[in-house]
């Protein structure tokens, strides 16, 4: 399935009702808990385990990583990592969590300052030329994990849903605040320009991911900036 394809189909049982925003808070809120009541040394190997499942997961993929492979690359026993993840679900979780808070917190800082149409060529600028120091490989974290856990596992594919509607609305801030100054035509749907960016944006990594190279993606978000350009006003 695509990454921007979040839907869960089920063939034994239709998939529960869960809140995005629910499951978010829920994620995180248990994921502070866990760490609390942590020493400081439990709390450096949880962390441990995670970024090493994170960097293994982004580069062979969620299903090719195994636990095996998780303990070795982060020094840690069995019993150490079963302390923490009582299961890979329960891991994949985490990873999600991890990743989601790593893009937002950068994206946060690159859209928050967007204010023109330099801005945004800037911005995408910025996203092509971090992608093309592995030429294209691995595609976006998040949507590479999305297009592998979005059918398995409910409460990781609507954390990720909700990242990228949160990353969405970074998009969109930041074309409103062009509107505001009247840099973006008044009769211009800012909520319509970030879904048409994010899409280019996630096409753009996947098409570069399959390429191994960046030429793709840069295509994809030229064409949906051109679409933006043509509300700027003169």
């Amino acid at each position: 399935m695509c990454p921007l394809e979040l839907a869960v189909r089920s063939a034994d049982r239709p998939a529960p009702i869960i809140h995005a925003s629910s499951v978010a808070f829920v994620t995180r809120s248990e994921s502070a808990a866990q760490e609390s009541r942590l020493t400081p040394r439990g709390a450096a190997t949880r962390r441990r385990i995670i970024d090493a499942a994170a960097e293994l997961m982004y580069v062979k993929g969620v299903n090719s990583t195994t636990l095996d492979e998780v303990r070795a690359a982060s020094g840690t026993s069995k019993s150490q990592l079963y302390n923490h993840f009582a299961d890979k679900e329960q891991l994949v979780r985490a990873v999600v969590l991890l990743r989601a808070e790593q893009v937002l917190q950068r994206e946060q800082a690159a859209l928050e300052r967007i204010r023109s149409f330099n801005g945004l060529v800037r911005w995408r600028d910025a996203l092509v030329q971090r992608n093309a120091l592995q030429k294209g490989a691995y595609g976006c974290v998040l949507g590479s994990m999305a297009g592998e856990v979005s059918d398995q596992d409910e409460v990781a594919r609507v954390a990720l849903a909700q990242t990228f509607a949160e990353w969405e609305k970074l998009i969109e801030a930041g074309l409103r605040r062009m509107q505001d100054a009247r840099i973006l035509a008044a009769d211009a749907d800012p909520r319509r320009l970030a879904t048409g960016l994010m899409a280019a944006l996630q096409g753009g990594y996947l098409l570069a991911q399959a390429a191994h190279d960046v030429e793709p993606m840069e295509i994809a978000l030229d064409m949906a900036l051109d679409h933006v350009r043509m509300f700027v006003v003169n």
